[in-house]
């Protein structure tokens, strides 16, 4: 009888996969859509992703392509655009997204989705990242400062972060209320190294390189950081990430205005 039993149970796991994997705490879409200079990234960064959804017991989606903003999304608590800017979304899957966040859906914007061409085309998402983009000097190792440690994106890190990256520069903001959580120290590498024929200056004492906000009736998350495929495997930036992106997901992990 007991044999039967055992049976009769693996034939049911076997069956209902769908029950076993859906029971995570909340559910994230992860849009990493390859573009010219950031493609090979996601090699590294997906099976990444699929390791913290392990371990914090969360449900994962992963999307080569923009697809998924043509159907429901509301099942996400969280939508990660992992550089993937908002033109790569058209026509209604805009509108789509749009009433995600209105919905009280939260956004974890990393990198290369901050910037938005042709500026000025899609308004609500340049406000939902909070600041438009400028310019960026080459690849060079800084110093990350951490401004909010009580934000959960911070949790994790040092005081004072040694770490090598594409230093985007941004204009003014184009929405109150971003709450700074890192900074880089324009001191520790040289704002005006770039190509010849273009011109970077740094953006002076603050330079913010990660920050949150509310937005529209949902949850944003900005960080700048991630443009190399090596830095998917560091530990702390992964720290970074899921900090963020909790949440983003949740609310939970700090007091703040909706």
């Amino acid at each position: 009888m007991t044999r039967r039993l055992l049976i009769l149970f693996f034939c049911l796991a076997t069956l209902l996969p769908g029950i076993a994997l859906a029971q995570g705490q909340f559910k994230v879409l992860v849009v990493a859509i390859p573009n010219r200079y950031h493609h090979d990234y996601a090699v590294v960064a997906k099976p990444q992703f699929e390791r913290m959804a392990q371990r914090h017991g969360f449900d994962l989606t992963w999307s080569w392509n923009s697809t998924p903003f043509d159907g429901d999304l509301s099942p996400y608590a969280a939508i990660v655009l992992l550089n993937t800017p908002g033109d790569e979304l058209k026509g209604a899957q805009r509108t789509n997204f749009e009433a995600y966040v209105r919905k009280g859906g939260g956004v974890v914007a990393v990198h290369r989705a901050l910037i938005f061409n042709p500026p000025g085309e899609w308004p609500w998402f340049e406000r939902l990242i909070g600041r438009t983009f400028r310019i960026h000097p080459m690849v060079q190792t800084a110093t990350v400062r951490v401004e909010d440690a009580a934000f959960p994106a911070a949790f994790g890190l040092p005081a004072n972060w040694v770490w090598t990256d594409e230093w985007y520069e941004f204009n003014a903001p184009v929405t109150r209320g971003l709450r700074t959580v890192l900074s880089v120290d324009e001191r520790t590498y040289d704002p005006t190294r770039i190509w010849p024929g273009q011109t970077a200056n740094g953006m002076g004492e603050h330079h913010p390189v990660a920050w949150y906000h509310a937005y529209d009736g949902g949850r944003v998350f900005v960080t700048a950081l991630g443009h190399t495929p090596a830095l998917y495997d560091e530990p702390l930036y992964l720290e970074h990430l899921y900090g963020g992106l909790w949440w983003t997901a949740t609310g939970k992990g700090i007091d703040t205005p909706r």
